[in-house]
């Protein structure tokens, strides 16, 4: 077991004093690079935040959709597999799904604020 603070509220109190008080006291390239790692910490911030569950949930996906069980990157090897093999396409129950919901999970961590993204989830809630 870990004491405080855990790796996220490390993460994130690095991210705010770059952004709060390193950043505001930059310039030009320094400035750059210091927004280019606050946005990757708000990236970890959140893989951390929602990685476990999506991964659980990819995996599950992965398990009904291919019939059997491993690790996630075993099960995402034999997907990759079955699809070069021609056992698996577009037209294979559940296969868009999992590649769409994926996907939607990826931008969730990577880039939440593409509007992309965001019209996505809105189809999403609309078709639910």
């Amino acid at each position: 077991m870990h004491d405080s603070p855990v790796a996220a509220q490390l993460v994130t109190a690095v991210r705010e004093f770059l952004e709060q008080t390193a950043l505001p006291r930059l310039e030009g390239h320094a400035a750059f690079h210091a927004r280019v790692a606050v946005n990757a910490l708000a990236i970890v911030e959140r893989e951390l935040a929602l990685g476990p569950a999506q991964d659980a949930a990819e995996r599950e996906r992965l398990r009904a959709l291919l019939g059997g069980d491993g690790s996630l990157a075993e099960l995402n090897r034999e997907l990759c597999r079955r699809l070069r093999g021609g056992e698996l396409s577009l037209g294979t129950p559940g296969l868009a799904e999992h590649l769409r919901e994926t996907t939607l999970a990826r931008l969730a961590v990577d880039q939440p604020r593409y509007s992309g993204y965001r019209r996505a989830l809105e189809r999403k809630e609309a078709d639910s």
